[in-house]
């Protein structure tokens, strides 16, 4: 019998939606359904502008994915929801959703206002960002990858593990995936969640 085919929820840096069969260590979804009844996703891409990350398990609540409610997306790691454009969510993730908020740019914005602000720049252009100068947690397109950053190096992104470090070199620039918020979020502290990233192993976040 052979295994049956990944549906086509992994999201990647750039936001993209992929059938790959990594699994992911947060789960997210973009404001409601945008697969249909065979669990296929279309041309849509999202159902609101509240583009959330989720912890995989919450008080032992279980989901069919791809069901009748909102579509199941599920993220490497989290610099990758961020950079995808997903910030944290205010029910399963309160705690690191305050502390999001607080970071965030602005005076106490709402969850509506955040959301308002992060989908203007995910449909915006994308900006040209300093890599020494850049936030550990942030990810970058360099030389037409994806990239982490963290601890003043470049790790190549993929579904599964991370490919091995490399000098981030001075003063060259590459294009920003992580948004200008989200940024701004972890230059302003906001406590990424490092596990299964280089993150938690270079003395970075």
């Amino acid at each position: 019998m052979t295994a049956p085919r990944p549906l086509q929820n992994r999201v990647d840096p750039l936001g993209e939606l992929w059938a790959a069969p990594e699994r992911g260590r947060l789960m997210g979804n973009r404001g409601g359904r945008i697969h249909d009844e065979a669990r296929r996703i279309g041309r849509k891409r999202w159902a609101s502008k509240a583009w959330i990350a989720c912890v995989c398990e919450f008080r032992a609540r279980w989901r069919e994915v791809f069901g009748d409610g909102y579509t199941e997306l599920f993220f490497r790691d989290e610099p990758t929801a961020l950079a995808a454009g997903h910030r944290p969510c205010f029910q399963c993730r309160y705690a690191e959703a305050k502390a999001f908020q607080a970071a965030f740019p602005g005076i106490a914005p709402s969850a509506g206002a955040m959301d308002a602000r992060l989908h203007e720049e995910r449909l915006g252009f994308k900006r040209k960002l300093a890599l020494d100068r850049a936030p550990d947690g942030a990810m970058a397109l360099w030389r037409g990858q994806p990239h982490l950053i963290a601890g003043g190096r470049l790790w190549r992104w993929s579904f599964g593990e991370y490919g091995a470090p490399e000098p981030a070199p001075p003063g060259a620039e590459a294009i920003a995936l992580t948004s200008a918020s989200m940024l701004a979020a972890l230059a302003g502290g906001y406590p990424v969640r490092t596990e299964g990233t280089p993150l938690a192993d270079c003395g970075a976040g």
